[in-house]
């Protein structure tokens, strides 16, 4: 049993290099690089909060499977410009729970990146309201479980954390100050 629990931090650290290297890939042209060779994903973005020093990769294919390693994009939402990501709320998106309107978020993906502000925080019931991508808005929804503190898993209630592009003209420097 010590074994195994001893493996688990380093079968972590293991994968995220391994998602690394195919991020790296992915922004040198070998779109769709899966991190391992039986994976069905591959590092698509990068999501990064400077305000809280949060840096992540984020994976395509939205699947329990793939959530274990990181943030995913949700289904259908990797083609347009209206992102929705979600992820585990006692791991990869515990950080949500900091985010404040005004902070700043920048989603890079090969060819450039953009910078979106938090507009909104909300508590959604999913069993009432589902999330719906829209193609033609340009958004960034970052989505997981709540309540954080909750001891159960899974649950009805999503955290919803909403942002906008940053308009041009803002640079990137005024962007991450947050």
């Amino acid at each position: 049993m010590a074994v195994s629990a001893a493996w688990i931090p380093l079968k972590a650290e293991l994968a995220q290099a391994l998602i690394e290297r195919s991020w790296r890939s992915h922004l040198d042209g070998a779109a769709g690089t899966p991190p391992w060779p039986w994976a069905d994903t591959w590092a698509a973005a990068e999501l990064s909060v400077p305000s809280s020093g949060v840096r992540l990769l984020v994976l395509a294919g939205n699947s329990g499977r793939n959530l274990a390693f990181g943030p995913v994009f949700l289904d259908g939402s990797l083609a347009g410009r209206d992102w929705v990501v979600s992820g585990h709320r006692d791991t990869h998106f515990r950080f949500l729970r900091d985010l404040q309107p005004g902070d700043r978020i920048h989603l890079r993906r090969p060819g450039g990146g953009s910078w979106f502000e938090v507009t909104e925080r909300e508590i959604v019931d999913s069993r009432e309201r589902e999330l719906v991508i829209e193609p033609g808005v340009a958004r960034l929804s970052l989505v997981t479980c709540y309540p954080f503190d909750s001891p159960g898993a899974g649950g009805p209630l999503r955290y919803v954390v909403t942002a906008l592009p940053v308009p041009a003209g803002v640079s990137p420097r005024s962007a991450s100050s947050g």
